[in-house]
């Protein structure tokens, strides 16, 4: 991914949450040499100082057969919101832009096993069903809803390239930084709403 200096992201903590906060991602890997990707809820986790990144496939998804015995690299892209942003709204003339953020990992991939795919769906189970009135929990489950998960295929990703890219106008002075907030919130789009958002935090 290019990522201009202006731009680059370096913190891996503050990487990672975005990772996380954002965990609907892109596999994206290579099958007879033709790239193919799948869109899926993500984990990330972190053993002795090493990330991963956890997910499945729907076992008729055949994107999982190219992640079997596989010496190729995957990538996974994350991305937050995005929005369109006029040069009208600078103090000045210029071009027209785009602000986004945007993840790229690379890493090499392996199957999970039936009990390492299980603590998995656990996890993810919990993650989303937390605070919930009557939550869909592993150990709530009957045995014959359990009998799904035998259709999805676990995998995992350990982390061995990050990049990062926080586009949000940083290159623009004060006062066109402001007026690009203001602008994005009159848009009525939840991108343009979203990008407003994250720009006010990083003020």
């Amino acid at each position: 991914m290019y990522v201009p200096k202006h731009f680059k992201v370096t913190d891996i903590d503050e990487v990672i949450e975005f990772m996380r906060d954002n965990a609907f991602g892109i596999v994206v890997s290579t099958d007879k040499n033709r790239p193919t990707a799948s869109h899926l809820p993500l984990q990330i986790h972190k053993r002795d100082e090493q990330y991963f990144i956890t997910g499945h496939f729907a076992y008729g998804n055949s994107q999982w057969k190219t992640l079997e015995n596989c010496d190729d690299e995957i990538l996974v892209i994350f991305e937050g919101p995005h929005a369109y942003v006029s040069s009208s709204w600078y103090n000045h003339e210029n071009v027209s832009t785009w602000n986004y953020q945007a993840v790229h990992v690379y890493g090499r991939a392996r199957i999970l096993t039936e009990d390492e795919l299980i603590e998995d769906l656990k996890s993810l189970t919990e993650k989303y069903e937390h605070g919930r009135d009557n939550p869909m929990l592993w150990e709530n489950m009957s045995e014959k809803t359990r009998e799904q998960f035998k259709g999805v295929v676990g995998f995992e990703i350990e982390i061995s390239e990050v990049q990062a890219a926080y586009k949000l106008s940083q290159n623009r002075d004060k006062e066109d930084y402001d007026n690009i907030i203001h602008k994005l919130e009159q848009e009525a789009d939840p991108g343009s709403d979203g990008v407003a958002d994250v720009m006010k935090k990083r003020k």
